[in-house]
């Protein structure tokens, strides 16, 4: 028998926990065949093609294991999943609870690799399955950036070699969960919707800060997550979770988001737009954690962290699964009744928690590069102390659900996405003149450069008309009497932060298609005012207050030319019609 390689962890890793790195309680003394190749050398990290081939050797050596393809990646090679189940029965059941874990999002961050790959074997081999709880495992997610493999991450202690962040179209996947420009994120997205997991953990690795944790952590943010849902994560789930990181030698902190220089100045709450995993979970109801390892612990430690969370996480499941079960259902219930539906949040600093944080003291010296003063953590100079936690937000937009929405056929790419994401749709079976409620978008703010292939927009205006719009059949019409309302209402409403609008779905309505020649418009301009004293008197107001206008004509005939009926109606018309 192979002894599990952490009892090394005496030395490496800090005082509090040695008892608990000592314990190998949680890893099988496995035979030489069922070792991981991470056992067999404590800082390598699995390859994709070890890690498929151990999961394809457990579906053959276990029946209450299933390994799957659930679709393609964008390097052209299959996404897989892991399924565990006691009974053999691979499929979502409303009376069990589904816990979706995700590793290799981040493939230099690889931690959960090999963490669930021991987790997984020693749950079959122990028979230990939980009966009320399907556990779905992605085993590596990036798989174009697991293939990148090299020594990318300048900050981190191990191990030798690992995957590239970026996937093979230098995409960070952790941004994609709305856009869905890969490949791996719509094969993600369908799977997500067959299973519709209660409880979520994504695994990752930190950057930043030096501290004594080995592990932090972010939840959902509790003031995005549906009431119900939050309540109970907050209250009972995170706590009981937090209380056996600690007996397990892994005391946690929060994810070390800080609001100054250093974590002493108080630690932030992580907002997690729909663009993150948790945050597109969150829009259906379902709780997740990003777990973060210190990337300056040693791998063996960051790995073994990762094993005690995701197994702690699994178990909690296992004993709460009736609640979570039936506060999920309540939720859907709620959201189908839910009238206003927040788009943004902010934090609200006038509230703030403490927590309990174990950091090294932050000090400062000259540089051996620049001469000037540089930050550095002295570890000789441990400290436990309480700092502030300001993790309230508040929300700053939010909107009343319409009715329905009705979707042109001509974006075919937005029903693309709503449809695999769960939406029922309907289509209109004749030609037909609606009354609806139409937005135009007024202003909206765009970086210089691009961000994950985009311009993002943010800070979107809009103003609403009513009007009576000629809709054709095969349009779609999507009710908001769904429990994935907040997916609907968040990404067709374009001042969501993470709408469709947001993300350039729907650029090509910022173009206008008709101009006039000036020499031309000129003569009609001039009768249009002459006859229009309203109109004119718009104009005037505008040169009185408007300098730069004043002495503009091209910039006075345009402001003429957009009151009269030559302007095309569908320039800036966003076309998510409401239909209230």
């Amino acid at each position: 028998m192979t002894k599990c390689p952490f009892s090394f962890l005496r030395l490496a890793c800090l005082s509090w926990c040695v008892s608990q790195f000592v314990s190998l309680s949680g890893f099988s003394q496995s035979k030489t065949s069922d070792i991981t190749p991470y056992e067999r050398n404590t800082n390598q990290t699995a390859t994709y093609t070890q890690i498929i081939s151990w999961y394809q050797q457990l579906d053959r050596q276990y029946e209450q294991c299933k390994l799957i393809e659930i679709g393609k990646t964008d390097i052209g090679k299959p996404l897989h999943l892991v399924l565990l189940a006691s009974d053999k029965q691979f499929v979502a059941r409303p009376d069990r609870v589904t816990l979706l874990i995700n590793n290799g999002i981040h493939p230099g961050e690889p931690e959960g690799i090999d963490a669930c790959m021991m987790l997984a074997r020693d749950l079959l081999k122990a028979n230990k399955l939980p009966k009320n709880v399907l556990i779905a495992i992605v085993p590596v997610y990036n798989v174009g950036g697991s293939l990148n493999r090299g020594i990318s991450r300048v900050n981190q202690n191990g191990p030798e070699s690992y995957g590239f962040r970026g996937n093979a179209r230098n995409l960070n996947l952790n941004r994609d969960f709305i856009k869905a420009e890969a490949e791996n994120t719509r094969a993600f997205q369908a799977m997500y919707q067959s299973l519709k997991p209660h409880v979520f953990v994504d695994n990752h690795t930190s950057d930043g800060a030096d501290y004594q944790h080995v592990l932090t952590y972010f939840a959902t943010q509790k003031d995005k997550l549906q009431p119900i849902v939050s309540g109970y994560m907050t209250q009972r789930f995170q706590p009981e979770l937090d209380k056996m990181l600690t007996e397990k030698g892994f005391p946690s902190a929060p994810y070390v988001n800080h609001a100054g220089d250093t974590p002493e100045s108080g630690l932030v709450g992580y907002n997690d737009t729909p663009r993150y995993s948790t945050g597109y979970a969150a829009l259906f109801n379902c709780f997740g954690f990003t777990l973060e390892t210190h990337m300056w612990k040693p791998y063996p430690a960051r790995v073994k962290a990762s094993y005690v969370f995701d197994e702690a996480v699994m178990q909690l499941c296992e004993r709460e699964a009736q609640k979570i079960l039936a506060n999920k259902q309540r939720a859907n219930e709620a959201v189908r009744q839910q009238k206003t539906f927040p788009l943004g949040y902010k934090l609200d600093r006038s509230k703030s928690d403490s927590v309990t944080f174990l950091g090294y003291a932050a000090m400062y010296k000259p540089s051996e590069v620049s001469g000037l003063k540089r930050l550095y953590y002295d570890r000789t100079k441990p400290f436990t102390k309480r700092v502030p936690y300001w993790n309230n937000f508040s929300i700053d937009t939010q909107v009343d659900k319409p009715r329905a929405y009705v979707i042109p056929q001509a974006w075919q790419e937005v029903i693309g996405e709503i449809k695999r994401n769960g939406v029922a749709v309907k289509t209109l079976p004749k030609d037909t003149l609606m009354t609806v409620s139409a937005y135009y978008i007024t202003d909206y703010k765009s970086p210089q450069r691009p961000y994950e292939g985009h311009y993002l927009h943010s800070g979107v205006k809009v103003r609403t008309e009513t009007q009576r719009i000629q809709f054709y059949k095969g349009d779609y019409l999507v009710y908001t009497n769904q429990s994935a309302n907040r997916y609907i209402v968040e990404t067709l409403e374009p001042q969501g932060v993470d709408s469709f609008f947001a993300w350039n779905f729907f650029d090509s309505i910022l173009d206008q298609k008709e101009y006039f020649s000036n020499y031309i418009f000129e003569d009609t301009a001039a009768e249009l005012i002459k006859n229009d004293p309203s109109l004119r008197k718009q104009l005037e107001e505008k040169r009185a207050t408007d300098k730069a206008f004043a002495e503009n004509a091209d910039a006075q005939l345009d402001f003429i030319y957009r009151q009269t009926p030559y302007y095309e109606k569908t320039h800036n018309r966003y076309p998510a019609y409401r239909l209230n």
